[in-house]
């Protein structure tokens, strides 16, 4: 290779580490870890990887990179395809940004909406115990009260998000928000 070349190489390589660090941060803001994101970010800019290919770029161990890849594939952001003639596993990340959001948060909302929802209908129940005992007092009712109405007026949010889950999912939200090619 000239210098030029060299040079150029290393341009292409820093501008892509740019982007994986950016990508991997923004993961690590919605809880998941840091080098799994810097695996999703390698990913995005190959065809496809080896758990060996990743290891070796990333320089992290096997346990780890499986670890990680079987979130991404939880998420559906990353699928296993087969190549013939190898007898390792083939990875592909997702390059389209508008499914990988449409994958990875439904897939986080939906989640917070099972988890919150049932936790809020097991507190109403609980609560609905002191409501209704002749046992309890009278500060104790209106505290239980204060707390079911809280949680009721939280319920209209999580079905909102169920709401927004499934526009997303459908493509319905584009109808609402268009997707615009912004040039800079």
């Amino acid at each position: 290779m000239s210098p030029n070349e060299d040079q150029d190489k290393q341009i292409i390589d820093d501008a892509k580490d740019l982007v994986i660090d950016s990508i991997a941060e923004t993961m690590d803001l919605y809880g998941v870890t840091r080098s799994t994101g810097t695996l999703y970010g390698t990913m995005y800019f190959e065809e496809d990887m080896t758990l060996d290919q990743m290891r070796t770029k990333l320089e992290m161990s096997k346990p780890s990179m499986s670890t990680g890849v079987k979130k991404l594939q939880d998420y559906e952001i990353v699928k296993k395809s087969f190549k013939r003639g190898s007898r390792k596993n083939i990875y592909q990340a997702e390059k389209d940004f508008f499914r990988f959001f449409n994958k990875f948060f439904t897939h986080k909302w939906e989640r917070e909406v099972k988890l919150n929802l049932e936790a809020i209908a097991d507190a109403q129940k609980m609560l609905d115990e002191v409501l209704h005992s002749e046992s309890s007092s009278h500060e104790a009712r209106e505290e239980a009260l204060k707390v079911y109405r809280q949680l009721e007026n939280s319920k209209p949010y999580y079905y909102w998000l169920e709401s927004l889950v499934a526009s997303i999912r459908s493509g319905r939200i584009f109808e609402s928000v268009p997707v615009e090619n912004k040039k800079e």
